[in-house]
């Protein structure tokens, strides 16, 4: 019986009530501590934006994000079906499958060998491989902008 109740699956049982017990305790006492803001990390702007007196209408920017949006939503989607797709097509040998030829070819691009570079480096003492950034990504999102309350605003002029 001690066994039973010393067990790896009662022990997580356990914690998963005591957790759930906590989370409803929390949820009375301080609701905002069970949200959690998601980190967003930014970046500086590149040297070449545009200035405030170049920026174009404000349509035309709202126009060119969601399409921005939409695109990348397509893209996400197609490169789900494409991962999709190629782990069935990797296992085939190659042939004709229906009217479907699968093959493979040698590709012409080369990427750095970073394991024989950093070998490279700790064999002649040169410290740590250099690396650089990445370029940020540029990222948009719809977000929900208060409506502006004319008489207020006149009154606060006046």
């Amino acid at each position: 019986m001690i066994q039973l109740l010393m067990s790896p699956r009662t022990t997580r049982t356990v914690r998963g009530l005591l957790g759930t017990v906590a989370d409803a305790v929390r949820s009375v006492v301080a609701p905002a501590s069970l949200v959690e803001a998601p980190a967003v990390e930014t970046v500086p702007d590149p040297l070449d934006v545009l200035a405030a007196d170049e920026l174009p209408a404000v349509e035309t920017i709202e126009a060119a994000a969601r399409e921005y949006e939409r695109a990348a939503d397509q893209a996400r989607r197609a490169d789900r079906g494409k991962r999709a797709a190629k782990k069935v097509l990797d296992k085939l040998p190659a042939g004709i499958y229906g009217t479907w030829r699968v093959f493979r070819t040698p590709s012409s691009r080369q990427t750095p060998d970073l394991a024989e570079i950093t070998r490279i480096f700790k064999a002649n003492n040169l410290g740590p491989v250099p690396m650089k950034p990445c370029a940020p990504s540029l990222k948009v999102e719809l977000v929900d902008v208060a409506p502006v309350d004319v008489e207020t605003l006149a009154g606060v002029a006046a």
